[in-house]
Formats: C-alpha cells, sequence, structure tokens
C-alpha cells in the first residue's frame, strides 16, 4: 500500500511539473522544453523531431516557424486537384538558403523540414567538403498528382500532396556542378558529400530516398514527410 501511495504522489508530482512547463508557470530553456516553438537555427537535439511533428497538428503553428527559416515563399490556397491529390497549408517555394532551378510547391511542414536540413545538414557539409556554401538547389520538382512511380495500380505518392521534393543535384558557389546521376557512384569529395546530405535528411524528413534504393532514384534524392519511415 505505501508503495502505491508513493507511486501515486510522484505521479501527481510529474503531472504537475509537466502542467507548470506547459503553461509557463514553471520556466525552463526552450531546448528542454517539448512544448516550445521549433527554432529551425537552434542546433537539433533529442526534441526537434517532436517539435517538427506538432506542426503537422497546427497549421498557424507551422506558418510561424517557416516564417523565420529566410526561405522566400508565397502561400497557396488549399485546393483538391484530383481524388486524393492537391495542396493543405502549403506554400510555393521561391527560394530557400540558395537559389532553386524553379519555385515549388511544398506542404509548410516538408517547407519547414527542408530548411532544417539545409541549415544543419546541406550548409555544413558545403563547407566541409568544399570550402563554400550551394549557391542553386536543382530538383525535378515536388507537387505531381501521381501514384508511386507512374503505375496505375499502385498508391498515390507524397508528390499528389505536395509532402515531397526530388532533389537532383547542386551548383556551388565557384560553378561546379554536383549531380546524383553522376557523381553518386564517383567516389571523392563529391560522392562523399551526396552521401552526407543525403543521411542528414533523415532526421528530419519521414522518407529519403537515394540511388541506394533502386533504380528509380539513380539520379536524384526523394525527400519526404509521409507516413512511413525510410532511410535508403
Amino acid at each position: 500500500m505505501r508503495l502505491l501511495i508513493s507511486l501515486a504522489v510522484l505521479a501527481l508530482i510529474v503531472a504537475g511539473a509537466l502542467y507548470g512547463v506547459r503553461s509557463g508557470a514553471i520556466d525552463v530553456p526552450p531546448d528542454w522544453n517539448p512544448w516550445a516553438q521549433l527554432d529551425v537555427n537552434a542546433e537539433p537535439d533529442f526534441l526537434t523531431r517532436h517539435k517538427l511533428n506538432r506542426l503537422s497538428k497546427s497549421s498557424e503553428q507551422c506558418q510561424q516557424v517557416l516564417a523565420t527559416t529566410g526561405i522566400e515563399y508565397e502561400r497557396l490556397d488549399n485546393r483538391v486537384t484530383g481524388p486524393a491529390c492537391g495542396f493543405f497549408n502549403a506554400v510555393r517555394v521561391d527560394r530557400t538558403s540558395s537559389r532553386v532551378s524553379k519555385p515549388f510547391s511544398l506542404s509548410c511542414r516538408a517547407a519547414v523540414s527542408l530548411a532544417l536540413w539545409e541549415r544543419h545538414v546541406l550548409v555544413p557539409a558545403a563547407q566541409k567538403h568544399f570550402g563554400q556554401n550551394v549557391a542553386t538547389l536543382e530538383h525535378f520538382g515536388s507537387y505531381s498528382c501521381r501514384n508511386v512511380y507512374g503505375r496505375a495500380n499502385a498508391t498515390r505518392s507524397q508528390h499528389a500532396t505536395a509532402e515531397a521534393l526530388d532533389v537532383a543535384g547542386f551548383v556551388l558557389e565557384d560553378g561546379r556542378r554536383i549531380r546524383v546521376l553522376k557523381d553518386w557512384e564517383e567516389g571523392g569529395e563529391k560522392g562523399a558529400f551526396l552521401r552526407e546530405v543525403r543521411t542528414g535528411a533523415c532526421r528530419f524528413f519521414d522518407g529519403v530516398l537515394s540511388p541506394d534504393y533502386n533504380a528509380a532514384h539513380r539520379d536524384h534524392f526523394h525527400f519526404d514527410r509521409g507516413p512511413y519511415r525510410a532511410c535508403r
């Protein structure tokens, strides 16, 4: 009985502490507060993915975070474009931390994931391997009302709801071009860079597919915010 009473008291203390943190009555650093707004510029920690996932539940909170990323974008009206196709809380991205080969549409939460990846993976990797930044992000597109691999009997792709982006390569500030198709198997700094940015994306996206996955991804990285976790 004493043990049960002690456990009940402990549970009440923990519940009270959690309520105090959530309500703001107890002040804790944002890095230790699971209810604090995601800071894209802060070093990722054990709560980053939790905070990132919370943005899926609040359109306005996601927009508030996206507005702090430095991405240049315009909000898109929610729309249905076909069976199980369309946008919800999506934006048209005109520029990220670098130029983009052409504007593309992404859900807000996928755009925040992209900003985290660029800030904490892509930029450091470019500096590490080449001593400079990425000037242009080259891609094969994002939104497309289609099934996986375009197959008639397949489920809808994450592209069908603007939750995915296919990254084809990068142009450095000095004009050097790095392409998944050409440089993935070449080895050297370019190959090491591509593997680093692929693997690093798994920290912020749910689905990350590369040439290691199958031949359909031999020329690009597929990044998505979807229902399944994959890092290949």
